[in-house]
């Protein structure tokens, strides 16, 4: 009988007749150990008990191999053999529909982690410490190739985004444990893994060599197939089954999250590519550069970002706020609407007066700033975005600013709206009731007396709106640092 075999860093998979025997290959890789005949039965038995969560019908059993003097001397996993062209990654690859099998492969994945173990002993591995020790020892282990095909400076900056995200997200991932969100998952959820059968698909091939490798945030599980979605050329289904596993898990973590987690776990396939280009596969080495280019995208993406929107009264910043918090699914907090909630004012309630006079005076505007940063620096140290629409006209304000996104590790955009003079006295005397109670006067003095803003850009708001947006955007996002799909959320705006 016509006997295929198959051979991956770490296995060799026989595949005969209806049934696929996968042999562990004796190696020391630094992170798994099958150099012993005792851990590869060890390993050969948790791979079946593991796996039969997701597929029991496919996982039958270890098989023991005996030598010509009877004594046994390799164990073999004995699965039954799944059909090659119903592979996930296949149909992915040739266009074939597959948007009722990602939904189905979404349900199963949170129906894992719902059942999955938890406690002390898993938690701490979803902790900042466990994640950058992760990263570290990934980046120590690609380091330490001879010959390692991606370029030193991409590694450094990958380190450098990578470690800095977890430094300003320590409340983010101690509430992600507090939640209950680190399982015991599947730990390495690839489309080849995956097959989707005429009853529904089967997940094989979980992680068993290392089971802290295992315990982590559901999202980081889900985010492995979402990476491999996008590396197969289809960004569309990994946005699509993100979108699946969070209603089905009910888990509203922050964009930066995901995409942190799937830059992560680009890397980790990365640092596969570099050890199959040492044992000498020739095309693992442009592997190990694409997949280290597009963890570097997608953190450059989940970069939990602190914007300024700023400019005196009728320049336009307020609609340029609310639309990027919309396009970007960003937080947005107003100024206008904290300053007359710490004086017990209903938002559009007016307070008109003098300049600089009533809740205007120095010392509320010194309250309100205080508390526009407080919140932002609470959301920003969740892993949130933040967008705060204020007039930034004092150079203290900024400063404050600055000192927020250094402490939470985040990036600082800032943006001032400019107008034609006429424009902005157009827009005072036909514009609706609002938070704002600025009139033409007070619009006139603060725009004489802004001082100069050097760090800020510029965005002319007097073309079309779409315009002014896309100017924005391109500031925020650069788009030579875009992914092709961002997982968002609605903006919020509390209080």
């Amino acid at each position: 009988m016509f006997t295929q075999i198959k051979e991956t860093h770490a296995a060799v998979v026989f595949l005969l007749g209806e049934h696929a025997y996968k042999l562990k290959k004796p190696v020391n890789l630094g992170f798994l150990d099958f150099s012993t005949v005792r851990a590869r039965q060890a390993a050969c038995h948790r791979e079946v008990e593991l796996n039969r969560r997701l597929a029991p019908d496919v996982y039958e059993g270890v098989a023991d191999v005996v030598g010509p003097d009877g004594a046994v001397c390799e164990h073999l996993v004995v699965m039954r053999r799944m059909p090659d062209e119903r592979r996930l990654g296949a149909l992915v690859r040739v266009g074939k529909p597959v948007d009722e099998y990602l939904r189905s492969v979404a349900r199963q994945l949170a129906g894992l982690h719902a059942k999955a173990r938890r406690g002390p002993q898993i938690d701490r591995e979803g902790g900042p410490e466990a994640l950058r020790a992760r990263w570290a020892d990934s980046f120590e282990q690609v380091r330490g190739l001879p010959g390692a095909p991606i370029e030193p400076g991409v590694l450094d900056e990958i380190e450098y985004l990578a470690l800095r995200f977890l430094s300003g997200r320590t409340s983010l991932f101690e509430a992600r444990i507090a939640e209950g969100h680190i399982v015991d998952g599947h730990g390495d959820l690839l489309a080849e893994d995956i097959f989707c059968l005429d009853d529904g698909p089967r997940i094989l091939d979980c992680l068993e060599f290392d089971e802290r490798l295992r315990f982590v945030d559901g999202l980081d599980d889900a985010a492995f197939l979402a990476m491999d979605l996008e590396w197969l050329g289809a960004p569309r289904l990994a946005e699509l089954f993100l979108h699946r596993y969070v209603e089905f898990s009910g888990d509203p973590a922050p964009t930066a999250l995901w995409h942190h987690y799937v830059a992560y776990r680009a890397f980790v396939r990365a640092k596969v590519a570099c050890l199959r280009h040492g044992q000498g596969d020739i095309d693992a080495g442009w592997e190990a550069r694409r997949l280290a280019e597009l963890a570097l995208r997608h953190l450059h993406a989940g970069a939990v970002t602190l914007v300024l929107v700023g400019g005196p009264p009728a320049s336009g910043k307020t609609t340029l706020g609310g639309a990027l918090a919309d396009r970007l699914g960003y937080t947005l907090l107003r100024s206008d609407r904290i300053r007359k909630e710490l004086a017990g004012l209903d938002p559009l309630q007016s307070a008109s007066t003098s300049y600089r006079q009533g809740i205007y005076d120095p010392d509320h505007t010194a309250r309100t700033y205080a508390e526009l940063l407080s919140r932002a620096e609470l959301l920003l140290g969740q892993g949130e975005s933040v967008v705060l629409d204020a007039s930034w006209s004092d150079e203290r304000h900024r400063a404050m600013a600055v000192d927020v996104a250094g402490r939470t590790s985040s990036d600082m955009v800032a943006l001032l709206c400019t107008v034609m003079p006429q424009i902005a006295a157009a827009r005072l005397t036909t514009r609706r009731p609002e938070l704002s109670d600025a009139d033409e006067t007070i619009a006139a003095v603060m725009t004489a007396t802004m001082p100069p803003w050097p760090d800020a850009i510029e965005i002319d708001t007097s073309t079309p709106p779409q315009e002014v947006l896309a100017r924005a955007l391109a500031a925020v996002h650069p788009p030579e640092l875009n992914v092709s799909w961002r997982f968002q959320r609605p903006q919020m705006e509390p209080g």
